[in-house]
């Protein structure tokens, strides 16, 4: 994640856009075609981008000649948001780890309290937020930098076994991440069921894609730097038991079926989450946010399920809206509609 103090315009940008309320705090928008200025995470449609300008807060939009949005009201905070948006700030740009205890100094709240406060409003704890910061970090020094271990400490770990064992469950490597995937062998195959031919590809730890409809093109756009092998027998049982998670989903759920997924660390909160939904319920996107601890999070929850690349062992076909309808589903209605009956048994 780049630093609050090097962010250029392209990326306040992209958080505008992203309506990413970690940067809450950190600067306004200014769209000088309404006379408006708004928070990062405003909900209101994007405005075009030759008619934005950015500013460090709210007393150099106003002095520019813009007036709050009444919509997200940048110029009123409440004690603890502002509690909140310091601790980011103050995550953000620290050179090592802040304690909890620090953080309630720092924010005139008990430590217990903050932590309460700071992960209903950011959707994860101060310290599972660091470790999601030094991740990034990481990510993107290993882009920048000849050699994994350096990127690491640059990071700001104190040594590479914590950086592993933050990365423990999540199926990529510090090396992948730097290479793209490559050196990464995946074997794959469409196999023709009930619901159309799927596709199904693991790696050695595990299912890493399962789609509907596509094949060996969409998952070289997916991994672009692995190796792909069609077929394989050493694959054939592991397949075989995804097939039948996939044609009896409420009899056979697949929570047993070894995955290997890379997503953020909220992502993987949502992934988990999603898991744990019983067979036969669903659950709308703020009901999903909600028990993440973050109800405002909806938006947040959608992307994080258009993100996943394994249908059904991670199913973000039992999110709904919040009406009862489907929804959106990244492979048809039809099949998702078919998912939720088998899963309900009708």
């Amino acid at each position: 994640m780049t630093r609050t103090e090097d962010l250029t315009d392209d990326d306040r940008w992209r958080i505008a856009l992203a309506k990413d309320r970690r940067f809450d705090g950190v600067f306004v928008t200014g769209v000088h075609s309404t006379g408006i200025y708004c928070r990062p995470s405003c909900p209101a449609r994007a405005p075009r981008r030759e008619n934005v300008r950015f500013y460090a807060n709210c007393d150099a939009a106003e002095a520019a000649g813009l007036r709050a949005c009444k919509r997200c009201a940048p110029d009123q905070q409440s004690r603890e948001e502002a509690a909140v948006l310091a601790a980011l700030k103050a995550l953000r740009e620290a050179e090592e780890a802040v304690s909890l205890e620090r953080l309630g100094q720092l924010t005139d709240y008990s430590p217990t309290h903050f932590q309460r406060i700071f992960t209903r409003a950011v959707g994860l704890s101060p310290a599972a937020y660091q470790r999601a910061l030094r991740r990034e970090r990481a990510e993107e020094a290993l882009r920048e930098s000849g050699s994994v271990t350096q990127a690491i400490y640059e990071a700001g770990y104190g040594a590479p076994s914590r950086f592993y064992e933050d990365r423990k469950g999540s199926g990529m490597s510090a090396s992948d991440w730097k290479d793209g995937g490559a050196g990464r062998t995946i074997h794959w195959s469409t196999v023709d069921t009930s619901l159309g031919s799927m596709l199904v590809a693991a790696t050695e730890k595990g299912v890493c894609c399962l789609s509907f409809g596509e094949g060996q093109a969409e998952l070289r756009a997916r991994f672009p730097k692995a190796k792909l092998v069609e077929g394989g027998e050493e694959f054939s049982e592991l397949f075989e038991s995804v097939t039948a998670a996939v044609e009896q989903p409420g009899a056979a759920t697949g929570a047993d079926i070894p995955l290997d997924v890379k997503g953020t660390a909220f992502q993987q909160r949502v992934w988990q989450t999603l898991r744990e939904i019983p067979a036969g319920e669903t659950r709308s996107y703020g009901e999903l946010a909600a028990a993440l601890g973050n109800p405002k999070a909806s938006r947040a929850v959608g992307g994080a399920n258009g993100a996943n690349n394994i249908a059904v062992l991670i199913p973000c076909h039992r999110v709904i809206a919040s009406d009862g309808g489907l929804g959106g589903y990244a492979y048809g209605t039809k099949i998702k509609a078919e998912l939720l009956r088998r899963e309900k048994g009708e």
